[in-house]
């Protein structure tokens, strides 16, 4: 079934006019999936002729094809895949407007997902659900920490409220509220009793000749150390562990003698001073800013909200534990602006 494809736009009220329901939403979402229309129609437990009628009746109201239809099955065009996303986006907030009415229901305040990444969520973050928590006990708080990359692409597909982060390149910018918190701090992290723990200022060629565990590449901070390295001329080490997991990369510290790098936030935290130790360095060490990222066109919810305020309560007092004096980020040679 092919469609004429005009120029003339959709009308703001298009979805009434077509009709549009949730199983058009499901029905779409499970044709991505499978890419066969016999197969939807069984996840959704429906006959396939009705599964067909579904999708084309919504074809006609639209005056577009969603699908190109072959012998093996269907494929998404790019209406179809515009379409989809919202479709993913619109299922995936009526998933947790349930949660949230269940949790108003039994009592709760709500529930609030927030990602962060590392520093923020030792010191910023947990202050914040601490106050919040003494105006709305009930708000059911869950905290994930992970890398920029990560996090910028959960809270596109619905599965955080907001994140405090930075929005690397390759996501469409215009899509989110981005309001800037500060930088981060950076040290690098030996064991206690490691050859270089005594040195006065050890330099990078000599910690380059020791095994590394780091974030993978592509990361900020794995940017930020290879950068170091290009920028001095120094050839980065020959063995790196890639892990996001601090946790992991502490373990390797604590029972060898590799190094790693982490804000001074969370090494300050985690990092007893008896086992491990933070190793002086002849310059500050940085990453760029980070901050509270929304997403423009959603809403948050009332606990959501009420966490953000807080946030930003925290972020606005002069002697707030983030803040940190701003130094230019040093550039490999050859580079024009920090690496995102």
């Amino acid at each position: 079934m092919k469609h004429s494809h005009t120029h003339s736009p959709l009308p703001e009220d298009w979805f009434l006019r077509a009709r549009l329901k949730i199983r058009h939403l499901q029905l779409l979402i499970a044709l991505n999936e499978h890419r066969n229309l016999h197969r939807s129609a069984e996840c959704l437990g429906m006959s396939q002729p009705a599964a067909s009628k579904l999708l084309g009746d919504l074809e006609t109201q639209l005056g577009l094809t969603l699908f190109d239809r072959h012998a093996r099955g269907v494929t998404p065009n790019w209406y179809g895949e515009s379409l989809i996303r919202h479709a993913q986006d619109i299922l995936s907030e009526l998933h947790h407007a349930g949660e949230e009415l269940n949790a108003l229901k039994a009592g709760n305040a709500g529930m609030v997902a927030v990602g962060t990444v590392m520093a923020p969520a030792v010191t910023l973050l947990t202050s914040a659900i601490e106050r919040v928590h003494r105006d709305l006990p009930g708000l059911k708080i869950s905290v994930d920490v992970g890398v920029s990359k990560d996090l910028v692409h959960r809270l596109l597909e619905g599965e955080l409220d907001f994140a405090i982060t930075r929005v690397p390149a390759g996501f469409p910018s215009e899509r989110f509220v981005f309001e800037e918190i500060g930088e981060e701090a950076l040290c690098f992290v030996c064991r206690e009793g490691h050859p270089l723990s005594g040195h006065p200022a050890p330099t990078l060629q000599e910690m380059a000749q020791y095994p590394w565990a780091m974030q993978p590449p592509g990361a900020l901070m794995r940017q930020r150390v290879d950068g170091l390295f290009l920028y001095h001329g120094v050839s980065p080490p020959k063995q790196i562990v890639d892990t996001a997991d601090l946790m992991v990369a502490l373990a390797l510290v604590d029972k060898s003698d590799t190094l790693t790098v982490t804000t001074r936030e969370a090494a300050d935290l985690l990092c007893a001073p008896q086992r491990f130790r933070q190793l002086p360095f002849e310059e500050p060490l940085s990453v760029q800013p980070y901050g509270l990222v929304s997403l423009r066109d959603r809403r948050l919810s009332p606990g959501a909200a009420a966490l953000m305020t807080s946030l930003r309560e925290l972020v606005a007092q002069p002697a707030a534990p983030h803040r940190l004096t701003r130094t230019p980020p040093l550039l490999p040679l050859g580079m024009d602006s920090p690496p995102e």
